[in-house]
């Protein structure tokens, strides 16, 4: 059920807020087993909350553009009275938050009612999901692969139809890779359109973060509620000059990726090729970034207590602790010269296409991805195509290719959509015509 049609049967008495609640409360206790996309049910909260919102619609006081609808928040969220774990346990003595979240608090005042926080690789660092402490989400669509990461509870949980939408955070990709690898629609918004307050950062100056859905109609109204304003409406994409990434984003891909990719630009009037220059020095720049900034935050407490970290993460932030300042102050040019190109090429072009990833998702028991010839770690190098995209602090809309043709069991493919800063309207507007042409968009997975 979209949001709009959920938050109209709610409003109009055809269904229970708390009703609703408590069905999708033990939705997610009978199935999450299969998933481990849940980190924590608010039980009490979302139950309290509802009963609220039934009152005031008994009452006819005015409720709020989500009325009753059940959300997640990837746990690195602050919730109100709970720790904010950030898929960690090295936090579990912090102090509960004081406060939601500003993102959550906006939804909430929308009668939005939290309902789960959701699995993550250890502070976020990582593209699988693979968690020491909490377990490795699985995909719903092949429990026998990964979900993505590092916000692999949040897609887990829209792709399998428990939440209607969650939210994720993305700093190299964590949004991007999971929504391709589950089939659902995922934003990282313009860096700094929606507020960070209350949000466990892993890289401060790369940081975002958006919500994942099942449509784009609902991605729309989650971001303008968390944003606090309305998107222009813009109606006129027919004439949109769509530009191809090529070069690196061309490397290594699935031949259904590739066709699926064709036909989005058969159906657009106006299309061009676009190589990008030093693509690998822009990603290998974000890779130095990444490390170099959450070593330095970790840094106190990997002095302290590192053995509570998940060794992977452990090694890679004290490898990030120790790059000399000469190597992060390159990065950070090389950062500034890349996005100067990328905001440059939008002089020529409306939005720009890529794949999110190079398939689909790898094998809980195999978790690698081929590059050139080469068998590579999934959890470091799911991100080849979102990583050097991520510099630029651009909006980039993830949306899931259809199921191949003949094949309704295939399994989820990604594409990016890339716009100028502030151009989320366009974005959206171009993957709502894309989805009602029926070249984007993927069924919720199936029991």
């Amino acid at each position: 059920m979209s949001i709009s049609n959920l938050v109209r049967k709610i409003r109009d008495g055809e269904l229970s807020a708390e009703k609703h609640c408590l069905e999708t409360i033990q939705n997610l206790k009978a199935r999450d087993s299969k998933y481990h996309a849940v980190t924590r049910v608010l039980e009490d909260r979302a139950i309290t909350a509802a009963k609220q919102l039934d009152q005031k619609i008994a009452s006819g006081r005015p409720v709020g553009s989500l009325a009753g609808v059940p959300f997640g928040v990837k746990d690195l969220f602050d919730v109100q009275g709970l720790v904010t774990t950030a898929g960690s346990i090295t936090l579990n003595n912090n102090a509960p938050a004081s406060n939601d979240a500003e993102v959550v608090r906006r939804l909430c005042m929308e009668d939005a009612i939290p309902i789960a926080t959701l699995n993550m690789d250890e502070f976020a660092y990582g593209f699988a999901t693979e968690n020491a402490h909490y377990g490795t989400t699985c995909n719903p669509h092949d429990t026998a692969r990964l979900a993505g990461g590092s916000s692999g509870g949040s897609a887990a949980a829209v792709a399998a139809g428990m939440l209607p939408f969650t939210l994720g955070s993305d700093t190299n990709g964590s949004i991007r890779v999971p929504a391709s690898l589950c089939g659902v629609w995922g934003l990282r918004p313009t860096q700094g359109l929606l507020p960070l307050s209350g949000v466990y950062p892993f890289a401060a100056s790369l940081d975002v973060i958006g919500p994942f859905a099942q449509s784009v109609a609902d991605i729309r109204v989650v971001t303008e509620i968390m944003a606090g304003r309305k998107f222009e409406y813009k109606d006129d994409v027919d004439n949109l000059k769509i530009g191809l990434l090529g070069g690196w984003f061309a490397q290594d891909l699935s031949a259904d990726l590739q066709s699926g990719m064709q036909k989005i630009l058969q159906s657009c009037p106006i299309t061009c090729d676009v190589i990008l220059p030093e693509v690998d020095k822009a990603r290998a720049a974000s890779f130095v970034i990444t490390a170099a900034e959450g070593g330095n935050l970790h840094l106190p407490r990997l002095k302290t207590n590192p053995m509570a970290y998940d060794p992977a993460t452990r090694d890679r932030l004290m490898a990030g602790a120790l790059l000399p300042a000469s190597t992060v102050i390159q990065a950070q040019r090389l950062r500034n010269w890349f996005r100067d190109i990328l905001h440059s090429v939008f002089n020529e072009v409306d939005i720009l296409m890529a794949p999110a990833t190079v398939g689909i998702a790898p094998r809980l028991d195999q978790p690698t991805i081929m590059v050139g010839g080469k068998a590579v770690s999934a959890r470091a190098n799911l991100g080849l195509f979102t990583q050097p995209l991520s510099l630029a602090g651009m909006p980039v809309l993830s949306a899931p290719l259809p199921p191949s043709e003949g094949n309704q069991k295939s399994l989820p493919l990604g594409v990016q959509f890339i716009a100028a800063p502030g151009k989320e309207n366009m974005l959206l507007a171009f993957g709502e015509k894309l989805e009602r042409s029926g070249l984007l968009g993927f069924p919720v997975a199936s029991e």
